[in-house]
């Protein structure tokens, strides 16, 4: 049983597409804390280091050492997304980086949780390259899985989770929905049972959305400022901080 848990990462991690009223964000992290304290019936500690926009080698430079410290329980790790969206991508590099991090929180007698990102690219712009990127790097890392100590999500490979219904309007963030189908995920794979109140079960068994298609209004709205950000070396995460840096109490119920 976890009574702490820390997340790092980036977007994914951080819950952007899952905004709340009052502009923050929520995600599939916020929902394994409240699932892991419910099954404890206690608070549990819970913090979020992740900031959207996050390259492989600045979540571990700036994330790691940081989550480490906290010493909690349970510690989540995803990155390589936003590096995998990139024109150039050195895939060895970053599966080496990632199983560095990976033995670093186990030396620090950590539970990890490793995840592989839920996989948009049946809806974006050049899907099949990104596509066969995450396929390669997933299994490139999918050995980590037998390591004691080590629980492995494949959110990538979940083909249900491609459904247009689990997205946001960018096609590249989930929804609430989607966030909610990732913690089932994690939920389910840490021996913990999923509130029926998420209402994950029911969503999965309705019929899929329709096939989206990628209009000019779009590529106006997301694409091409996606693309001015990488042209100027900007980050949609640029000035932002982690939402949750400490272990704070998240409630039972």
């Amino acid at each position: 049983m976890f009574t702490s848990y820390a997340a790092i990462g980036d977007s994914f991690t951080e819950g952007v597409g899952d905004e709340m009223p009052d502009g923050s964000v929520r995600g599939w992290a916020d929902f394994v804390a409240l699932g892991l304290a419910q099954a404890a019936r206690q608070p549990i500690g819970y913090a979020n280091l992740a900031i959207r926009g996050r390259k492989l080698g600045p979540i571990i430079d700036e994330q790691l050492d940081v989550a480490i410290a906290l010493k909690p329980d349970l510690l989540s790790f995803n990155g390589g997304g936003n590096d995998m969206l990139r024109p150039r991508m050195d895939e060895q590099a970053t599966a080496t980086r990632f199983r560095g991090a990976i033995e670093r929180i186990r030396a620090a007698d950590i539970h990890v949780l490793m995840l592989s990102g839920a996989n948009p690219t049946e809806h974006i712009p050049m899907g099949k390259v990104f596509d066969a990127r995450g396929a390669r790097l997933t299994a490139a890392l999918v050995d980590l899985a037998e390591v004691p100590g080590v629980t492995f999500v494949d959110n990538f490979n979940d083909r249900g989770l491609r459904d247009i219904r689990y997205w946001s309007p960018d096609k590249l963030h989930l929804n609430a929905l989607g966030h909610a189908r990732v913690a089932s995920n994690v939920l389910t794979a840490l021996g913990v049972a999923v509130p029926d109140e998420w209402g994950v079960a029911e969503v999965a068994a309705a019929p899929p959305g329709a096939r989206s298609r990628n209009t000019a209004a779009y590529y106006r709205e997301f694409v091409l400022p996606w693309i001015g950000r990488r042209l100027t070396g900007r980050s949609s995460g640029d000035g932002r901080t982690a939402k949750r840096p400490t272990l704070e109490p998240t409630p039972s119920a």
